[in-house]
């Protein structure tokens, strides 16, 4: 059987690798190398210059693609590193339509820093189509969205918007680092390019920094192989290895982030001290349907509002967390707990925050892999 015809579960493990050709290592080995032998100008095995391409981050960049069902992949030193190398792909006086509810990071780098080169970025729910499309001019040239959406647990429709984008040639890229490729492949659904802070799930263990760009298209990759060359945005050997080490793990991880946040989302729901939950495995959330049509579960990524809740409560409420660590982050083997308010989106202005639903008394929570019953727990004393 063919590697590519492997199921998910072997593809996490299997997918993209082959034994090391020296000594037939099966976790490919870390080559803590700069530069590589030539045997005449030009002529080497395959690697010439550790920024260009090292063997250790193939290997991580080659399980990716296959587990994203794309054709290339690319490793970069952070998700925000890999998001730029996207946004170079751009012109000055080039528009791009973004998801409105937007982790901080991203929205700081196209409004603070590619705004000024002459990009212009603009917002959209895209839950209407319609709306949309609305917005395509003649210089959009990228919609990129994120689903779930960060913080606020928003599920977007990727067939619906790559309908839209392929009837005006448009590209559509997507933030798959909430759901990882075992909950959904974005590629499947039509987008033409997905970016993972590798950094969270795939890795796993919050031990390391590292982006991913995977794409099918064999054009679209050649430029952005040549942006991460000539950028240098690159992870090290030490760190692609981490990482691939954590994917190879990331089926068993993933089921139970999604069992105990099921549990926990659960539970809060019905504390008499919360106000509100938003995750997408309620049946009253606005987009749970378009949620089972995509997604092979609902992850381990929740928010809360509580009861009459404002800023001064909810810091009391993450403060008093026990087993949830108060950190900046998600996606590790360890929960964690965050202000969005404050942190992961406190570069983005108040007035944007509130308007979609990032209010200073939200609260958001990784739900990790430890026994669920420590983890209500925990919750329960720290809401009381």
């Amino acid at each position: 059987m063919s590697k590519k015809e492997l199921k998910f579960n072997s593809r996490a493990i299997h997918g993209g690798q082959i034994p090391e050709r020296g000594y037939g290592a099966v976790m490919p080995p870390i080559y803590q190398t700069s530069t590589y032998a030539q045997s005449t100008p030009g002529e080497h095995k395959g690697h010439e210059y550790s920024r260009v391409s090292n063997p250790t981050r193939t290997a991580l960049e080659n399980a990716v693609a296959s587990l994203e069902n794309g054709g290339f992949g690319m490793a970069f030193g952070s998700g925000m590193a890999a998001i730029d190398a996207v946004m170079k792909l751009l012109d000055p006086g080039d528009e791009v339509i973004c998801t409105n509810d937007l982790y901080g990071g991203s929205y700081r780098l196209f409004k603070q820093v590619y705004a000024k080169y002459g990009i212009k970025f603009l917002f959209s729910s895209m839950s209407d189509m319609g709306e949309l499309e609305s917005q395509i001019t003649q210089n959009t040239k990228l919609v990129w969205l994120e689903t779930p959406t960060n913080p606020m647990m928003n599920i977007i429709d990727i067939a619906a918007v790559a309908k839209v984008t392929k009837k005006h040639r448009i590209l559509l890229g997507v933030d798959n680092t909430f759901a990882t490729p075992f909950l959904q492949r974005p590629l499947d659904l039509g987008a033409n390019l997905v970016m993972h802070s590798a950094t969270k799930y795939l890795a796993g263990h919050s031990d390391v920094v590292v982006g991913a760009l995977v794409v099918k298209d064999k054009k679209l990759a050649e430029q952005l192989y040549f942006i991460q060359k000539s950028s240098g945005a690159i992870c090290g050997p030490m760190d692609s290895f981490l990482t691939l080490r954590g994917i190879k793990t990331l089926h068993v991880r993933m089921q139970r982030h999604c069992e105990n946040g099921a549990v926990v989302a659960n539970f809060l729901n019905n504390h008499p001290k919360i106000g509100k939950v938003y995750w997408p495995g309620f049946e009253t959330h606005p987009n749970h349907k378009i949620a089972n049509q995509q997604m092979d579960g609902y992850g381990g990524m929740i928010s809360f509002v509580p009861k009459g809740g404002n800023y001064d409560e909810a810091i009391r409420i993450v403060e008093k967390l026990e087993i949830f660590t108060l950190a900046e982050s998600l996606g590790g083997v360890e929960s964690l707990v965050g202000h969005p308010a404050s942190m992961s989106h406190g570069s983005v202005p108040k007035v944007e925050r509130e308007k979609n639903g990032v209010v200073d008394a939200l609260i958001r929570l990784s739900v990790g892999i430890e026994d669920v019953d420590d983890l209500m727990a925990d919750l329960d004393q720290a809401l009381n």
